[in-house]
């Protein structure tokens, strides 16, 4: 098992078995695993009932209300790195992320040096279709903003096609990832960076959703200025590198005794 895509769900019945039938299609033996909050309009039904088609590819997690994107795909990266998947990959559900470039952002993990992948509308060959003035201007905005506060190098901070490498996500202390909207995806970044993995931006076009309602507000917005400052901030006094446990010394002299081959006897 080496790649899987993460896709967060709530009411995406318009979208949801088109997307998989776009990512199975490929041929590039991709894993999908969905994860949705209760969806009152039967978006886990419709999975559940593909899941017959794609055995042993698809899998389903259904959690209790409406949690949020951060909290749905720190749910998946455990979830993924519990099952051994090598290559793990954040993307949308109304093909706003289009599943032919799947493939790219994991060549630049896979063979280009790249720990983390990003799918970036804004270098060479990136961009929108079909998105209006006001929300390219509010992205291109915080994507600045972004990189004036933080300083990292990274042209599209908010994007949210992206591929880790395994690794990545084992080092990341998930738990100390805070933001569930907006600025997940400016933490995850953050993070990983301050950690001194690489990171690679891949040219994508970014389409407007052609079905099913958008889940931008003003909330998330709001969390994006707020938490870019407060991220900021913390990285003065936080570190997101994971805790190994410390094992007890008398543990691992008893460890070391029990495995010990003695020569010559």
């Amino acid at each position: 098992m080496e790649k899987i895509a993460i896709i967060p769900t709530y009411n995406e019945k318009e979208n949801i078995a088109a997307i998989l039938e776009a990512i199975f299609s490929l041929k590039q033996d991709y894993h999908v695993l969905i994860i949705d909050d209760s969806s009152p309009d039967g978006t886990a039904d419709i999975v559940r009932n593909l899941q017959q088609q794609y055995p042993n590819r698809l899998f389903l997690e259904i959690r209790k209300g409406k949690q949020g994107l951060g909290t749905a795909y720190i749910y998946g990266f455990k979830w993924a790195i519990d099952k051994g998947y090598a290559f793990i990959f954040e993307m949308d559900a109304d093909f706003s992320h289009n599943p032919s470039n799947l493939e790219n952002l994991y060549i630049a993990c896979k063979y280009s040096g790249a720990d983390l992948s990003v799918g970036s509308r804004y270098v060479k060959d990136g961009g929108f279709i079909n998105w209006p003035k006001e929300r390219i201007l509010l992205s291109k905005g915080a994507s600045i903003y972004t990189r004036l506060i933080t300083w990292m190098p990274v042209k599209d901070p908010t994007a949210g096609f992206v591929c880790y490498r395994r690794e990545v996500l084992e080092t990341i202390n998930l738990d100390e990832i805070h933001f569930a909207g907006y600025a997940f995806q400016i933490e995850m970044k953050f993070a990983a960076w301050k950690l001194g993995f690489k990171i690679k931006e891949v040219p994508i076009i970014f389409e407007d959703r052609k079905l099913g309602v958008s889940k931008m507000n003003k909330g998330i917005v709001k969390e994006g200025i707020l938490g870019v400052l407060k991220l900021r901030w913390n990285a003065l006094f936080k570190n997101y590198r994971k805790r190994v446990k410390n094992i007890p010394l008398v543990q691992t002299v008893n460890h070391f005794s029990k495995n010990m081959v003695v020569e010559g006897k």
